[in-house]
């Protein structure tokens, strides 16, 4: 399966190959081929802003208190890589790439502090690019494997987990019941929406232009 990896690029103007629509009976179905449609097209805005910027952009801090886009862009990235993991995934690519990408701190930024973050720092870019085109390409195949009527399913046995209480998806689910589409929608699609916005705001504060209008 081809996925936004392969056809959002500079000849298709950044916009990715979308899948055909499934024939699946499912009421979930639709809910699936939007979702579906959505993260490939987040995925290649963030495709374009890794392709649109250089070590130098990624890794300025503009000015105490200010994260640079290395923060950012290794947050989404390391979030989406775990949280599939979470959900049924196989394990999370990271271990293989940490050497590589040689960030300042190896953490993935959700109760740190502005000023620990705010030192976060990508040694070796092109590596972290192609670690983010692995993670995107791995999602959108596991999505595109998984049933319509799975995001109906009931997650972590019925019970609500705290590390959650403080999170975006709080304010989404009914009756502290997580169901898979929930942690899908808020935890891959809004979450890397969400950062993105920080990151077109970060480069205009280094010269560079927005992505979408």
């Amino acid at each position: 399966m081809q996925t936004s990896v392969d056809t959002a690029t500079v000849d298709s103007r950044w916009y990715p190959a979308q899948p055909p629509e499934s024939p699946s009976p499912s009421p979930w179905a639709k809910a699936k081929d939007s979702l579906d449609r959505r993260v490939r097209a987040m995925h290649a805005l963030w495709l374009e802003a890794m392709h649109t910027m250089d070590a130098l952009a990624v890794n300025t801090c503009e000015r105490p208190g200010v994260l640079p886009i290395a923060f950012s862009l290794h947050h989404q990235v390391r979030l989406e890589d775990g949280c599939l993991f979470l959900l049924g995934a196989e394990p999370p690519l990271w271990g293989e790439w940490h050497e590589r990408c040689r960030v300042a701190v190896d953490d993935i930024g959700k109760d740190t502090t502005v000023a620990q973050m705010e030192r976060q720092q990508i040694g070796n870019y092109d590596a972290f690019c192609a670690y983010a085109r692995e993670v995107y390409a791995r999602t959108e195949r596991w999505l595109g494997q998984l049933e319509p009527d799975r995001l109906g399913d009931v997650l972590f046995d019925g019970a609500y987990p705290q590390f959650i209480a403080n999170a975006f998806i709080h304010r989404v689910v009914r009756d502290e019941t997580v169901l898979l589409v929930d942690a899908l929608e808020c935890w891959v699609y809004q979450h890397g929406l969400r950062h993105m916005g920080e990151v077109e705001h970060a480069r205009a504060l280094v010269g560079l232009g927005g992505l979408t209008s």
